[in-house]
């Protein structure tokens, strides 16, 4: 009965071995690391890059982010030309995964504001996180070419969701970048407008939306294991994000949430 209800909403999961495992190992990796997160075992990047004594080996912050993106965005343009004929749905999804490394990629040259270094471990296992996501979500979608469509169709949903998404976390992103003024700014402050005034990491929750929306395009198995997957990282990084800035600010409001309004 379960299965019959779940199945009304997704595709039934491939009989690929691949797609399999990679579902599995997106959200067990993912969920631990927001739990190391939350416990200050943080990935070592942004604010929370840690200074240790024997430093770790690290690029500048804005080649790190490029070196991120770009894979899973160059996954994306790829699967054009690899499979130019597909439904309106698989066009959809592979446009929707363009569409959002593309906004993240054209952030970090002409949005982003930079100022400190991310270790090279870090920038490896995040940019195969996410090109290994952008792939296996293009690969889910093609393996369901064939396959009648659920009953509940939730694709212009998902569109709609991943608009909100891109447009808040862009709007969020921009507010931080304007946090720093001059080039020579690099002291970080407390930020305002938007949904700061509620949660300290609200690009955070637009970045979970769209991968909701990604997820209800795709109506598969793995874009749904890497949302929840990636909703317990940032569940944990925000978190974490919350105590840096408490810590580092007096007066920092106590009734801001880390992701959630009012909730979290």
């Amino acid at each position: 009965m379960v299965l019959s209800l779940v199945l009304k909403f997704l595709y039934p999961p491939p009989p690929s071995i691949v797609v399999t495992a990679m579902s599995l190992f997106s959200f067990v990796v993912l969920t631990n690391a927001g739990w190391k997160e939350a416990k200050g075992e943080n990935m070592q990047y942004s604010k929370l890059l840690n200074k240790k004594e024997k430093p770790a080996p690290s690029v500048p912050s804005k080649i790190g982010m490029l070196v991120l993106y770009t894979p899973a965005l160059i996954a994306g343009v790829s699967s054009f030309f690899l499979c130019p004929i597909g439904s309106l749905r698989f066009t959809l999804l592979r446009s929707a995964v363009t569409a959002h490394f593309l906004k993240r990629v054209l952030e970090v040259l002409f949005v982003h504001k930079f100022s400190g270094s991310m270790e090279v471990e870090a920038m490896i296992i995040i940019s195969l996180s996410y090109f290994g996501s952008a792939a296996t979500s293009i690969y889910n979608q093609l393996l369901e070419e064939t396959i009648p469509e659920p009953v509940v169709d939730l694709k212009y949903t998902g569109v709609a969701l991943l608009a909100l998404g891109l447009i808040g976390n862009f709007y969020h992103h921009v507010i931080l970048s304007r946090l720093r003024s001059l080039k020579s700014d690099f002291k970080y402050k407390i930020p305002k407008g938007g949904l700061f005034s509620l949660v300290i990491c609200p690009h955070y929750l637009f970045e979970i939306l769209g991968f909701v929306g990604i997820s209800c395009i795709a109506q598969t198995i793995y874009p749904l294991s890497f949302t929840v997957g990636s909703t317990f990282y940032l569940m944990g990084r925000s978190y974490a994000t919350l105590k840096w800035y408490r810590a580092k600010f007096d007066e920092f409001p106590e009734d801001v949430k880390a992701l959630v309004p009012y909730i979290y």
